[in-house]
């Protein structure tokens, strides 16, 4: 290489710096424009407030009881066999 070629890429690339360095500044947000508000969650505590009686019946069946009708004599349900 030659002495005007060696100098022809340093100063393109100095040049080349400076322009990649202003378009990075315009394209990624600089750190004071970072700041974002965030919702305030309310701690979880082991305290549950009673269920309002307009939606709560405290006499309706329970769906966890086991409900038996009538005497069941099959003590194996799903076997191939009766007894």
């Amino acid at each position: 290489m030659k002495r005007k070629d060696l100098i022809l890429i340093i100063i393109i690339a100095l040049i080349s710096a400076v322009i990649s360095l202003f378009v990075s500044k315009m394209i990624f947000v600089p750190p004071t424009n970072r700041h974002q508000e965030v919702e305030v969650v309310q701690p979880i505590t082991a305290n549950f407030p009673e269920p309002d009686k307009r939606y709560f019946n405290d006499q309706a069946n329970d769906p966890t009881k086991l409900i038996t009708i009538g005497q069941n004599t099959n003590n194996a349900p799903f076997s191939s066999t009766q007894q």
